[in-house]
């Protein structure tokens, strides 16, 4: 009888931990798409931060290089997504970027999150203002 009561809470406890609910997070730069399409060969480091931001990684030893990183957590598991964009510079004008970047667009990542993750979400009031 010892045995039973303390194999079934234990059970119990294991068992729950598969449907925890897990927030979607999104870290580092989310950049605007529009943004990113007015890159052009050319641009000073200035305009650069004007565009994106500054940057995730900004190495002190590959000062002419720089790195646009983000992850998103996709679902319930915990599975992760990353994306990164790099611009490389030569004498602090950009020559050329390669890579991948998460878009912001507010509204689809909005429905996207209430669809995988229910609506656990609070809803803002017509009526109320910031």
């Amino acid at each position: 009888m010892r045995r039973l009561l303390l194999i079934a809470p234990l059970s119990l406890a294991v068992a729950g931990c598969g449907i925890l609910y897990k927030q979607p997070i999104y870290q580092g730069n989310l950049l605007e798409k529009e943004a990113v399409d007015q890159l052009r060969p050319g641009l000073s480091k200035q305009q650069v931060l004007g565009l994106l931001g500054t940057p995730s990684v900004a190495d002190p030893f590959h000062a002419q290089r720089w790195d646009y990183a983000a992850s998103e957590r996709t679902n319930r598991r915990g599975d992760v997504e990353i994306k990164t964009l790099t611009l490389h510079f030569e004498n602090d004008r950009l020559v050329s970027w390669e890579g991948e970047y998460f878009p912001e667009q507010d509204l689809e990542l909005a429905r996207k999150t209430v669809r995988q993750f229910g609506p656990n979400l609070p809803r803002e009031k017509e009526g109320r203002r910031r």
